[in-house]
C-alpha cells in the first residue's frame, strides 16, 4: 500500500475507468478554518495512568525526546462509548518543554500511541512537526491523529483527523510539503479514501476519492488553515481494482 506521507504508526493500515469529477465544485471563496481547539492544561490533573511515547525520526527512536501521555479522565455513556482525556507532556533533551490536552471519543481499551518527527518521511530530520497517532493496533479500528508544531518551547496543534484501514481499504490524510524543507512556511494536505464500489459486481473493484484539500500557512508564528475544496465532498474520484490501487506508484 502506498501511503507515502503518513508516518510509521500507520503501518497497521494499510484497466482503470476514466477519472470523473464530482458534482460538488470547490467554493468560490475558500473557507477559513480556525486553529484546532485543545483543552485547558492543568498541573493539578489527577493522573490515572501514564504511557511513555517514543518519538521516531526515519524509523530511529530518539534517546532524548519523548512524550508522556497521562490519562486524566475517562467516562462511559449509556451506550458504553468511552471518552477519555489525555494530557500530553512533550520532552526534548529529557526536559519538559510543553503540554497539551486532548479528548478522544470512542476510545478502545488496549489502544497504543506512536509518534514521529516530520511532515513527511523525507523531511523528518530536525523538524519541529510531530505527528501522533493513537488507536487499537488492528485493522478496522479508527485511529486519532494529531499534528503538532513545537518550536522554541511554543506548542500548537496544527491539525487533527481520523484514519481507518481494513485489509487494504480505508481512509487517511496525505500531507504534501512542496518545499522539501523540514521547517516550511506552508504545506498542504488532503483526505484520501479507497472504498469498495458496492454497485459493481466485481468484488475487487474500488473507488479512490480525494476530499478536503487544505492549505496551511505560517503567519505571526501561528499556523493558519484554509479549506480549498467543498467540505466533506470529494473533488476527485477514480475507479480501479484493489490490486491496481495497492501496486500504484
Amino acid at each position: 500500500m502506498k501511503i507515502r506521507t503518513l508516518f510509521f504508526s500507520l503501518l497497521i493500515f494499510i484497466g482503470c475507468q476514466r477519472t470523473k469529477p464530482t458534482d460538488a465544485a470547490p467554493p468560490t471563496i475558500a473557507e477559513i478554518i480556525e486553529p484546532q481547539e485543545t483543552l485547558e492544561v492543568s498541573a493539578d490533573d489527577k493522573i490515572i495512568k501514564t504511557d511513555t511515547v517514543a518519538i521516531y525520526t526515519d524509523g530511529t527512536e530518539s534517546s532524548t525526546d519523548f512524550i508522556l501521555a497521562h490519562l486524566v479522565d475517562q467516562q462511559a455513556d449509556k451506550d458504553s462509548i468511552v471518552t477519555v482525556k489525555y494530557r500530553l507532556d512533550f520532552y526534548q533533551n529529557k526536559t519538559k518543554t510543553a503540554s497539551s490536552k486532548v479528548a478522544i471519543k470512542g476510545f478502545e481499551k488496549g489502544s497504543e500511541w506512536t509518534a514521529s518527527y516530520g511532515l513527511t518521511s523525507e523531511t523528518s530530520k530536525n523538524s519541529p512537526f510531530i505527528q501522533i497517532t493513537v488507536g487499537f493496533p488492528a485493522c478496522g479500528y479508527s485511529h486519532d491523529n494529531y499534528l503538532y508544531y513545537l518550536k522554541n518551547n511554543g506548542l500548537q496543534l496544527v491539525h487533527q483527523w481520523s484514519s481507518m484501514s481494513d485489509s487494504g481499504w480505508g481512509s487517511w490524510v496525505e500531507i504534501a510539503n512542496p518545499s522539501n524543507n523540514s521547517d516550511p512556511k506552508s504545506f498542504y494536505c488532503k483526505t484520501v479514501a479507497f472504498i469498495p464500489a458496492d454497485e459493481d459486481e466485481n468484488m475487487d473493484m474500488g473507488i479512490l476519492k480525494h476530499s478536503d484539500s487544505i492549505s496551511f500557512e505560517l503567519k505571526d508564528s501561528k499556523w493558519k488553515k484554509m479549506l480549498l475544496s467543498a467540505k466533506d465532498k470529494p473533488y476527485f474520484e477514480k475507479k480501479m481494482t484493489f490490486d491496481q490501487f495497492n501496486t500504484s506508484e
